[in-house]
């Protein structure tokens, strides 16, 4: 049995990420702010990039601290990513969990790599700086830099 995860309290005014288990977005993290916490141990957080569905603003939602995390640390990408290095992709306003397939590859418009998901079985060529270095957030509240 795993332990549970260490229970992160937040502040508003914290950027954290928000864990997407709806179908057709798991595996993905959207950045979000901080704007509240209700009394039912929610988080009110507004969402950086997702738009209300009338478009009249940013989303705002409540969510359990479970489904956020804060932001990972920004590191600077390597010269090259290695084949099966795990990694997260900017797309759709949010970021994706992914694996490199090839190695890096000159096209029209700079260099990219071809990035597997796993959640949906596609392969999809993105440019470097829609790619960055994955860490996992491990049960005691540390990030873990993934290989």
């Amino acid at each position: 049995m795993r332990p549970p995860m260490k229970r992160i309290d937040y502040n508003v005014g914290d950027k954290v990420e928000v864990c997407c288990k709806e179908e057709g977005f798991v595996g993905s993290y959207y950045e979000a702010t901080i704007v509240s916490s209700l009394d039912n141990g929610k988080y009110v957080v507004r969402y950086k990039n997702l738009l209300k569905d009338d478009e009249s603003g940013l989303l705002t939602e409540a969510l359990f601290p479970k489904d956020l995390r804060p932001l990972p640390p920004r590191v600077r990408n390597p010269p090259k990513f290695q084949l099966n290095q795990k990694v997260d992709v900017f797309d759709k306003d949010g970021w994706w969990v992914g694996e490199i397939t090839s190695e890096k590859i000159r096209m029209q418009k700079g260099y990219y790599y071809n990035v597997y998901f796993d959640y949906t079985n596609q392969n999809i060529y993105y440019p470097c700086d829609q790619i960055r270095v994955h860490h996992e957030l491990s049960f005691s509240g540390e990030w873990i830099l993934e290989a």
